[in-house]
């Protein structure tokens, strides 16, 4: 057995079944060995970048770790991104990067980067694999690195000539035992108890949700608890889809571009409940005021997460499952916060009820996503892309018991298609739509091809703007002085591209065509493009 063999066992060892990769010369030999290997199917990408979001796509909706595999040189470079995407969003991935000769590494060689080095400030862990030997033991490490603790991805770099070479033995480690690597699991029991305590005292509590929460598969226990003590909660971008928008005690989301109610909420309250969530900036724009005017909780996985935006008079370190199960098995007692509940649902009562603005020739981003929504499957999954359309969306598309993926971290442009495509290869049973602007479409566009590959029946929504909207409309505000470079002058016509592709597209440009336009949209069978037409004025504070 050669060191690409030993991978690719190693790999199914871990119950890997799928692989999105672009192969080149020094990742041939596991691309040989990947072929007969039939129990794990294979997804060509059209960039390498990609091939990092679609495996993040796969993992989220999955619970499996996410693998990708490209070339040494620009194949690595190029999934860097992909790479960062996962690292800021805490998505369990495992990236495999061939490596030119190991005897010529540091002389420069064709297509050598140092890729252990350039990823190092935003993967959990990183290898160079040097002895053939240590490819049973590394795969172990890097899958349970990558899926314990804060989830994250994990680089494993093997040069052509290790995967090569010839094994002594292939030896599967069954257990895994990395010096300096144990996770919180368990809460203090003592912390537990001054939670409950802090709760109980509290008459106006929120607890704000995030994506640990989803990563934790404690989306049950979230409910519970907030049920049981009659607790309105609040989520951040990455956990927003963790409640259906009619629950008498989802708030919505907060932050800079968060729901007037959620900030309604987050302003008013005595106690806020940090959730698997590291209360960044875009969620909690002044942590100070927070920190000053009311006692925080903090529950999350990641110690250094916490007191690092803000200090948290409880914190408690743990794997917020099992933490929220420990909490459900004390007698925590309803909170006294009827009045408080009222006021708040008035907010949202106000709010599910706006009117939005209307303009002939045009679609508003806000009306678009909120039909579709009351038309999606109870499941259904729904990727959205950086921008405008992302606001639009976490804003006002209604949830139900699906999930909504997207770059909540880093904030990558052209992330929605491929990961769609991950998420759709994971569940394909499960209604899949993407939401993008025509700025970040263009980004990803080229994997219409894998869509067709794949025969995947994946919907496409474009808000078609010929701007980059964020940009345009922070440009249009003080200090700035007018929009510059976000013009998309010269993008090409949509519909001719996806016909080369052999998609249909639908185009709406009044929203009196909607309705009926949906329709078409989601009962197409296999993959559709719908293209609204947006005034490029369009804010998301209209």
């Amino acid at each position: 057995m050669n060191g690409a063999q030993a991978l690719i066992e190693s790999l199914k060892r871990e119950q890997v079944t799928q692989i999105f990769g672009y192969a080149g010369a020094t990742i041939c030999p596991a691309a040989d060995a990947l072929k007969d290997a039939p129990e794990i199917a294979y997804t060509l990408v059209r960039t390498e970048q990609n091939a990092g979001h679609m495996a993040s796509g796969y993992a989220r909706v999955s619970g499996k770790v996410g693998v990708c595999m490209v070339t040494s040189g620009p194949g690595a470079t190029n999934l860097i991104t992909g790479i960062a995407t996962a690292y800021m969003d805490s998505i369990p991935m495992v990236a495999i990067t061939g490596q030119v000769p190991s005897h010529l590494l540091g002389r420069d060689i064709f297509q050598e980067v140092d890729i252990t080095g350039a990823v190092a400030p935003f993967s959990k862990h990183s290898y160079l694999v040097k002895n053939v030997n240590d490819i049973p033991r590394v795969v172990r490490e890097a899958f349970h690195i990558a899926s314990t603790g804060r989830p994250g991805p994990v680089l494993i770099d093997i040069p052509i000539d290790v995967q090569q070479a010839t094994l002594k033995k292939f030896e599967w480690p069954e257990t895994v035992n990395i010096r300096g690597y144990k996770p919180s699991v368990k809460g203090n029991d003592l912390q537990i108890k001054r939670v409950a305590a802090t709760i109980a005292r509290a008459k106006q509590p929120l607890i704000c949700a995030g994506g640990g929460v989803w990563l934790a598969d404690a989306k049950q226990e979230l409910l519970e608890l907030a049920e049981r003590a009659q607790i309105p909660v609040v989520k951040t971008m990455m956990g927003i889809s963790l409640m259906p928008t009619d629950h008498p005690l989802n708030m919505g989301m907060i932050g800079a571009h968060g729901n007037h109610c959620a900030n309604q909420a987050l302003a008013k309250s005595d106690l806020l409940i940090m959730v698997g969530t590291r209360a960044a900036d875009r969620a909690i724009t002044s942590p100070d005021e927070i920190q000053r005017r009311m006692a925080t909780i903090h529950i999350d996985v990641d110690p250094a997460e916490i007191g690092k935006n803000m200090q948290a008079a409880v914190p408690l370190v743990g794997n917020v499952k099992v933490i929220l199960r420990q909490l459900l098995e004390l007698d925590i007692p309803v909170s006294d916060s009827a009045d408080w509940l009222a006021r708040l649902r008035d907010y949202r009562k106000a709010e599910l009820g706006r009117i939005f603005p209307q303009r002939p020739g045009s679609v508003f981003p806000g009306t678009a996503v909120r039909r579709l929504g009351a038309k999606l499957d109870d499941d259904a999954v729904v990727c959205v892309d950086v921008g405008q359309n992302q606001i639009f969306t976490c804003k006002y598309l209604p949830q139900k018991h699906g999930r909504l993926l997207t770059s909540g971290g880093l904030g990558t442009m052209g992330y929605a298609l491929p990961a769609a495509i991950g998420a759709k290869t994971a569940l394909p049973q499960r209604q899949t739509v993407v939401i993008c602007g025509d700025g970040s479409f263009q980004m990803s566009m080229n994997e219409l091809a894998a869509i067709r590959a794949g025969n995947l029946d994946i919907k496409i929504l474009i808000f078609r703007n010929h701007t980059l909207g964020l940009v345009h409309q922070i440009q249009n505000t003080a200090p700035y002085h007018g929009s510059f470079g976000v013009a998309l002058d010269g993008s090409p016509d949509f519909e001719t591209i996806a016909s080369a592709y052999g998609i249909p597209t639908i185009t709406v440009t009044e929203e009196e065509q909607l309705d009926e336009s949906i329709d078409r949209f989601l009962g197409h069978k296999g993959c559709c493009l719908m293209i609204c037409e947006v005034h490029p004025s369009v804010s998301t504070t209209d």
